[in-house]
């Protein structure tokens, strides 16, 4: 089905890609403006199979393509230029400076609306009360109740805001795909209800909450058996309905099994390359799974696999369907994958998809070309060169908008996916979101607990929005190497975990907590063995999912370097093995477990603490990033003074002591 997606929710002054899905190169597509608001005078070149969508003006757009199998009706909501969110991917202002050579052509962002235009306001007003403070959140869920589909939406304003929440609005679109007839769909206030009778073998409702700008969307879907053609899959569903034949799911929920593990990155070259007596890289690979199930490791990502210019990364990919000769062969690769499912590990493939190698066969054809069938398929600047970012010289950026280079990595998607258990995604700012949302729905489709985790620096809200299930969490990381470096009080910790709702992500979506990277300088080179400790402890402390980088449990030293098994650190290993223990024992230390700040008193600014939450019980958190012991004063917090990942008392007059990471019991 080439059907361009779900329907789309944007600001006048965001720009978003559109393009049909599956597509075929050889086939005819068109686009046209079905209908439009008054003030729009928006057309579109009626030979282009992609196209950029600049909105004109305020309210609600259906634009058609045409394509081989039919035509196809998208909903986009616009709303006035003042509700752009802050740091819109679809602005072009988040992510994108430093880059060299770029032509506008990657890295949309995320707009939308209904299908019918439903809309409603927790006061009935149909119009937001325009507050102050930021982003709105919202989440989606639907019953069946008495032969119709009922869809709540749970709005929330900004932590910041200065709105009442009953003042937030809520705009509901129904997914164009879907046989639905909507003359039966009725909306009033936050709740859409549909009659069953109305509905085909699927509903998919997304929507926005609306303050001073619009939320993230959220969508939820009703199916009465499993598709393959979007997001309800066949799997067993998340939430079935008693005794109506429906299944309904959280589209944008993270898969349950991601919430809970821990992660560990490994550089592909240099993790085993000790190792003179294997064939290849992948067996040398799989002798080391059993220590990594002993530190408690349950799911790899691993650095680039793919055929490259030989840099050691791999992220310069020369082909995208073939394994790194260097590395063994495909069969190598899939039995490694097979021997860490064995050990209860996950996989994760680190998917490129922004640029290729300038030593790719189709780039080293198209360069200073134009008469070449590759030269569409690369941005280039004025001088000739190829479009890149940050003056990187030995790749390419993709053409997103042609087809044959859509076609070309979805198929590699669709190879890969087939072996692994999920996608760490390179530079996800650089591809059109939709791009990520036709993928997601692609892999979702035949893998409901498929991961897709992104790579963005900054993070950035838009991209829970059908696209990705986890995010680096950059913003606390950038401030664990503040606080590590003395340049931070320790308490701004609290403020990164704080920041990610306060700029507008879902509190569904989830976060790869990291103090180290294959691109970064190892944390203890930087920050000192004593941070480094405690750091480690805020990984598995803080809200989110801890990942390890290879070496970094051992206090290696060198970023890329072969690891210095021999000079192992069986202090710091066993510092990181007690906290995956003690995490992993803890409900309150993982996806489950409430955030809350408490008031304390320490002498030191390096020492933090705070407070996570669970019905199993509830536990006081320590930190110290400075040299040395400090008592910390929690003030009428009632606490067991045992340490549980030391079994240690640290009571002491005047508080509790910690040198660099505590977990103590609340009464």
């Amino acid at each position: 089905m080439h059907h361009p997606g779900p329907p789309q929710f944007m600001a006048v002054g965001e720009s978003v890609q559109l393009a049909p899905r599956d597509p075929d190169p050889d086939a005819d597509y068109s686009w046209h403006v079905q209908s439009a608001p008054v003030a729009s005078s928006l057309e579109f070149d009626a030979d282009e199979a992609v196209i950029q969508f600049d909105p004109d003006a305020a309210g609600t757009y259906v634009l058609e393509l045409q394509a081989p199998d039919g035509t196809h009706e998208l909903t986009i909501r616009v709303f006035p230029g003042d509700y752009l969110p802050v740091g819109s991917l679809r602005s072009g202002t988040s992510g994108m400076s430093g880059m060299s050579g770029y032509s506008g052509q990657s890295g949309s962002a995320r707009p939308t609306q209904f299908s019918g235009g439903a809309s409603g306001s927790g006061s009935g007003a149909g119009e937001a009360t325009r507050g102050d403070g930021g982003r709105p959140r919202i989440r989606l869920d639907a019953t069946v109740e008495d032969d119709v589909v009922v869809v709540r939406a749970d709005p929330q304003p900004n932590p910041n805001s200065t709105t009442d929440r009953d003042d937030l609005v809520v705009e509901f679109l129904v997914d164009d795909r879907d046989d639905v007839d909507e003359s039966a769909i009725e909306t009033d206030g936050w709740e859409l209800r549909v009659p069953l009778s109305a509905i085909g073998d699927q509903l998919r409702v997304h929507a926005v909450a609306l303050d001073e700008t619009y939320s993230v969307p959220d969508s939820v879907s009703v199916s009465r058996e499993a598709f393959t053609d979007g997001g309800v899959a066949e799997a067993e569903p998340k939430n079935a309905t008693d005794g109506s034949g429906l299944s309904v799911s959280r589209p944008n929920d993270p898969p349950e099994w991601a919430q809970h593990v821990t992660l560990y990155e490994i550089y592909v070259r240099g993790y085993a390359s000790d190792d003179e007596e294997a064939d290849n890289t992948f067996e040398a690979l799989g002798k080391r799974l059993d220590y990594l199930e002993s530190l408690g490791v349950d799911c790899l990502w691993l650095t680039p696999v793919l055929q490259n210019d030989h840099a050691p990364h791999g992220y310069n990919i020369v082909d995208f369907y073939s394994i790194a000769e260097d590395l063994g062969t495909r069969e190598d690769y899939e039995q490694f994958i097979e021997a860490a499912h064995d050990h209860g590990m996950k996989v994760l493939f680190d998917l490129v998809l922004n640029h290729s190698a300038r030593d790719h066969p189709f780039f080293e054809d198209a360069y200073k070309n134009p008469d070449s069938e590759y030269y569409d398929w690369y941005e280039w600047q004025d001088s000739g060169e190829p479009g890149t970012y940050f003056d990187w010289e030995f790749i390419a950026n993709f053409d997103h908008t042609n087809l044959d280079v859509r076609r070309y990595l979805l198929d590699a998607v669709d190879m890969w996916a087939d072996l692994v258990d999920g996608f760490r995604c390179d530079m996800a700012w650089a591809v059109p979101d939709t791009f990520w949302q036709e993928l997601r729905d692609r892999v979702k489709s035949k893998d409901p607990e498929f991961l897709l985790l992104d790579e963005t620096i900054p993070y950035i809200a838009d991209f829970h929005d059908g696209m990705f299930d986890m995010h680096f969490d950059t913003t606390l990381y950038f401030t664990l190497r503040q606080v590590g470096g003395g340049h931070a009080p320790a308490d701004r910790i609290l403020d990164a975990i704080e920041q990610r709702t306060e700029v507008g992500f879902p509190d569904h979506a989830s976060f790869m907590l990291y103090l180290e990277n294959h691109d970064e300088t190892r944390y203890g080179v930087e920050c000192g063995d004593a941070a480094a400790k405690a750091a480690a402890g805020a990984l598995f402390t803080l809200p989110g999912v801890p990942m390890v980088y290879g070496g970094q449990e051992i206090g290696q030293r060198g970023r890329r370097d072969a690891l210095a098994w021999d000079h192992a650190r069986d202090d710091v290993r066993e510092h990181y093995q007690r906290l995956i223990e003690v995490r992993n024992e803890t409900p309150a230390l993982n996806s489950q477990g409430a955030f809350r700040r408490i008031d304390y008193d320490c002498d030191s600014d390096q020492v933090v603490a705070f407070v996570r939450e669970h019905d199993e019980g509830s536990y006081l958190c320590l930190l110290n990033f400075g040299d040395g012991v400090e008592t910390v004063d929690v003030g009428s917090l009632d606490v067991e003074a045992t340490d549980i990942i030391s079994g240690d008392s640290v009571a002491a007059e005047g508080g509790l002591t910690v040198d660099d990471v505590v977990v103590c019991p609340l009464a």
